[in-house]
């Protein structure tokens, strides 16, 4: 679906994500900790998470922009957002416990939470706007990635 995305409800949305990785940042107190992990296979080096985090982050801005500045039931669209706020604050929770506190199995719990929510809004935006799901489907597939992660050092620390 063509849409005209304007540019400042994209602004916003995107440093409305990044700001939450920030936060997620802030309360997880960095990733010093996770180079002294046993970690499962196919875990990747440390400096690969901010970057990824980061280009995941404009993406769901983007895509919650696009649902924004949709025309249509404005019910439809509120309950997206709400729904895509929700999962963008418990994103932001998350390296709390896993970093800071090092609670890896409530953090592993957490995180399985999260990613209903975010298959959840998933498929609310995509119900809504193609291209909104689309720009969803990375992080979809990477707080699923998390989760096997997140499950390898709990059970391995």
């Amino acid at each position: 679906m063509l849409l005209k995305l304007k540019w400042k409800p994209l602004l916003v949305s995107v440093l409305l994500a990044l700001a939450a990785g920030a936060l997620g940042a802030l309360l997880g107190g960095g990733m010093d900790s996770y180079t002294g992990l046993s970690r499962p296979p196919l875990s990747p080096p440390g400096w690969l998470f901010p970057a990824v985090w980061t280009l995941l982050y404009v993406l769901m801005g983007a895509a919650a922009a696009r649902v924004y500045c949709l025309r249509g039931p404005a019910g439809e669209r509120r309950g997206a957002l709400r729904l895509y706020a929700a999962q963008l604050a418990a994103n932001a929770l998350w390296p709390g416990l896993f970093f800071g506190l090092g609670l890896y199995w409530g953090a592993a719990a957490w995180l399985a939470a999260l990613l209903a929510l975010v298959i959840w809004t998933w498929a609310r935006f995509r119900r809504l706007d193609d291209l909104a799901g689309l720009l969803m489907a990375p992080y979809v597939l990477w707080c699923a990635f998390a989760l096997y992660l997140n499950l390898g050092v709990a059970a391995l620390n």
